[in-house]
């Protein structure tokens, strides 16, 4: 291509994308697209009539920024500050791991166990609530719940602020700072405990992408040598703070299903509920329910 051609859009994002892809980016071409939308101010889908456009200097230079940022294994949501989760815009900064479609099974299958009860007040409790992508998407959609949102990092919990006020939900939504519900008054009960936790075992660490072992929080990641051991604490936790018929809705990865489901088989205090399958059909959230 001459090097007097103008640096069009469509040419920008061409160069971009290959540039990406030989730095090994699993996503090159939605990265180009929304690293530039973001660096000319409007929406992805607006790239598409905008081929030809020349972007001004001062929008080429922040763009060339965040491609070089990019390319050194900057995932694309810090670089933006968000990402879009169950249809919502969630603020993201790097003490927050990045919200996954995954974990939309999880406000799902929450929602749909809500509808099926009584018209009242529904109390849910997220733990490790990170950005507050669970606790908000629910509170959108639940309109009568009141949400207790926990995590063990005080930043984490301004990000998930933000994003509970952002969305108009603040009012309902409490934010902790808990060792899992070691800080929740022993008396304090829930109808749906709802966790996204670090379930990653420290074998895997070298196993994971390298924009996530090296960029996403470690402390929302690993959970100890077998992965289970966040969920061995929070497990007989969650089962004092539920109601009797209270529910414990948990992301796991497929690798450690079936310990979880060992963990709670061995707990008489809970009946196991179906697993559900994520896109790839690979167990992803595991349920339970106290018993009466």
């Amino acid at each position: 291509m001459p090097p007097t051609e103008p640096w069009t859009v469509g040419r920008l994002l061409q160069w971009t994308a290959d540039y990406l892809k030989r730095h090994g980016a699993d996503t090159p071409r939605l990265d180009a697209e929304v690293l530039l939308a973001h660096a000319l101010g409007c929406r992805r889908i607006d790239l598409y009539t905008a081929f030809e456009q020349i972007p001004a200097d001062a929008a080429r230079a922040a763009f060339r920024e965040m491609v070089l940022r990019r390319a050194e294994g900057m995932p694309v949501a810090y670089l933006v500050g968000h990402r879009e989760f169950y249809s919502l815009d969630f603020l993201v900064t790097p003490d927050v791991l990045i919200p996954r479609p995954e974990t939309e099974l999880v406000v799902l299958t929450l929602i749909e166990r809500a509808r099926q009860g009584a018209d009242a007040q529904i109390a849910i409790c997220d733990v490790g609530t990170g950005s507050g992508n669970i606790a908000v998407a629910a509170a959108k959609h639940l309109p009568r719940c009141r949400i207790t949102a926990i995590d063990i990092s005080e930043p984490a919990l301004e990000v998930a602020r933000a994003n509970a006020r952002k969305h108009g939900v603040l009012d309902r939504i409490e934010l902790i700072r808990s060792d899992l519900l070691a800080a929740i008054p022993p008396d304090q009960q829930f109808h749906f405990i709802v966790s996204n936790p670090p379930y990653v075992a420290e074998s895997e660490r070298n196993a994971l992408a390298p924009d996530v072992r090296s960029y996403e929080p470690a402390i929302a990641l690993f959970a100890g040598q077998q992965g289970t051991e966040v969920l061995a604490a929070l497990i007989p936790q969650a089962v004092a703070h539920l109601y009797p018929g209270g529910h414990l809705i948990l992301e796991v990865s497929p690798m450690i299903h079936q310990a979880v489901v060992a963990l709670i088989a061995a707990d008489e205090r809970l009946e196991l509920g179906p697993t559900v399958k994520d896109q790839n059909r690979l167990p992803r959230v595991v349920q339970a329910q106290r018993k009466p």
